[in-house]
């Protein structure tokens, strides 16, 4: 299991991994967060009306909870290249392994996909209220920006991770999309 390749999911890929999974157990990344803090102009939003997705941003002290996958075995090549093609269609993101804690205690370098803070899609340091405001018009060619939030807020919850940003969000945006009749 020593050349097994382990993936850490933040976002949607806990959700829809999209690759063969051997193991998949919660993880932590030390020293990056999970942040709306690129502009999606393909499977979330559109050039003429960019949405948000998650990417991990670097932060001092900051962590991440999510999920690491092992691959199934045999299927790595195929998973790279799945993974590239999904994750990398901008090059906002930049793919680098990364050491993570998993729930269990093990150790491990996991591949994960951070943002290039400087890439013309970032935009880290939106306030919330803008970012809700933004997933909350946005659709792209996988669909709703909102629908990619509630998704990835309800199975974090689901996994028992905590994320107040997401929580937040997910409310707000649900108010802006039905807004309450007076």
């Amino acid at each position: 299991m020593a050349d097994a390749l382990w993936v850490f999911g933040y976002g949607s890929l806990i959700w829809d991994p999209g690759f063969p999974v051997a193991e998949r157990v919660v993880a932590r990344l030390e020293g990056w967060h999970r942040s709306f803090c690129m502009r999606s102009i393909h499977h979330r939003g559109s050039l003429e009306a960019p949405g948000l997705v998650l990417a991990l941003d670097r932060a001092a002290g900051a962590f991440c909870d999510g999920v690491a996958f092992r691959v199934e075995p045999g299927a790595e090549g195929a998973t790279l290249a799945a993974l590239r093609e999904r994750e990398l269609v901008s090059s906002a993101y930049l793919e680098m392994t990364l050491p993570v804690r998993l729930s269990d205690g093990r150790a491990l370098e996991a591949l994960a996909y951070v943002i290039d803070p400087d890439h013309v899609q970032y935009c880290g340091g939106l306030s919330l209220e803008e970012q809700a405001r933004i997933i909350a018009d946005a659709t792209g060619g996988r669909g709703p920006n909102r629908d990619y939030l509630w998704s990835t807020a309800a199975h974090l919850a689901e996994l028992g991770i905590g994320d107040e940003d997401l929580d937040w969000l997910s409310r707000r945006v649900r108010q802006i999309v039905t807004p309450t009749q007076h």
